[in-house]
């Protein structure tokens, strides 16, 4: 018997249909992911694959001030039902290669980084796999480690290098910037991060046994070694929470951080014109805040107070 169509499947059909008909022009915008949620009653996750189903079949684009709308030239269309990869041949032993470790944790990440890690439950992802829900449990104990295996599955996509570059001040910069980095690729990745009640997770450790190594022959404590560890990674994972914040906002409400600050300008301009804030209003004639910049800026910052904890001379910024 054959599987029911994906409930978000048969609402981007609807979409396509009337793409097809013309009822839809290029250019035209599509509704928000709110409204397709509320239009639909379905969850924001699965409205959010909705609209990255249109995405991927050519149909649909993200156009800056607008939101999703029809793209210029749609795409070819789609069969009625995607056609299943070949089934791999089965290692000696019998086992099925669709139901490894691996390949379980993969297929969670990809559904994670297209529609947030909220859309990621034990019965979706077997749902992808093509197996029942309790063949996963013989790799996974549940919700919470799924997502701390994902998280550590991901986490060694990072190559930290041995020894890594000359310097404390190097290395640390370095594993900042590979941390950063895969929360971008993998906006979920942050608040899969605990600090209260970390996760005994192998590349996870790995990230931080690399960090110690390169805070040693400062003459630290191993314990004030650890807090910078923590205190590093932290920084990494609280900026990369704003981006991860950003990006399903826009999603949700359909609109780009752009719009939103073009919708506040009448109410900002009347507060700036009171002239209580002149150096703010100074600042907002700049553009919308660059989280790049100000990882890069927070980073430098706080290996300025590392350096003169250790004795050693902050260097003087480049000024522009």
């Amino acid at each position: 018997m054959a599987q029911p169509e994906p409930l978000y499947r048969r609402i981007a059909g609807e979409f396509e249909a009337r793409i097809r008909s013309g009822e839809l022009q290029p250019g035209d915008r599509l509704p928000s992911i709110r409204q397709i949620s509320e239009r639909w009653g379905i969850a924001i996750a699965t409205a959010t694959r909705v609209l990255a189903t249109l995405r991927e079949d050519g149909l649909v684009e993200a156009k800056v001030g607008s939101g999703t709308v029809v793209s210029a030239t749609p795409g070819r269309p789609r069969p009625a039902a995607r056609p299943k990869a070949p089934a791999a041949p089965r290692p000696p032993g019998g086992a099925k290669q669709a139901l490894g470790r691996e390949h379980l944790l993969r297929t969670a990440i990809a559904i994670a980084d297209v529609e947030g890690a909220d859309a990621v439950s034990m019965r979706r992802v077997a749902a992808e796999l093509g197996v029942g829900t309790m063949s996963l449990y013989r790799h996974i104990a549940n919700k919470d480690d799924l997502v701390t295996q994902m998280a550590d599955l991901v986490f060694g996509e990072a190559e930290l290098p041995d020894p890594g570059p000359a310097g404390w001040r190097a290395k640390l910069e370095l594993i900042a910037r590979r941390q950063w980095s895969l929360c971008w690729r993998h906006l979920w990745l942050p608040k899969a991060v605990s600090f209260t009640r970390p996760s005994l997770a192998p590349n996870m450790m790995v990230h931080t046994e690399w960090t110690l190594r390169a805070l040693g022959g400062l003459g630290l404590p191993l314990r004030t070694r650890m807090q910078e560890a923590l205190a590093l990674h932290s920084l990494v994972v609280n900026l990369a929470l704003s981006t991860a914040d950003e990006v399903e906002a826009e999603q949700e409400t359909g609109v780009s951080l752009a719009r939103w600050l073009q919708a506040q300008r009448a109410r900002t301009e009347e507060l700036f014109a009171s002239g209580r804030f002149p150096l703010l209003a100074r600042v907002h004639e700049e553009s919308a805040p660059d989280l790049d910049e100000l990882f890069e800026y927070s980073l430098a910052r706080h290996l300025d107070g590392f350096a003169l904890l250790v004795g050693e001379a902050v260097p003087v910024p480049h000024r522009q």
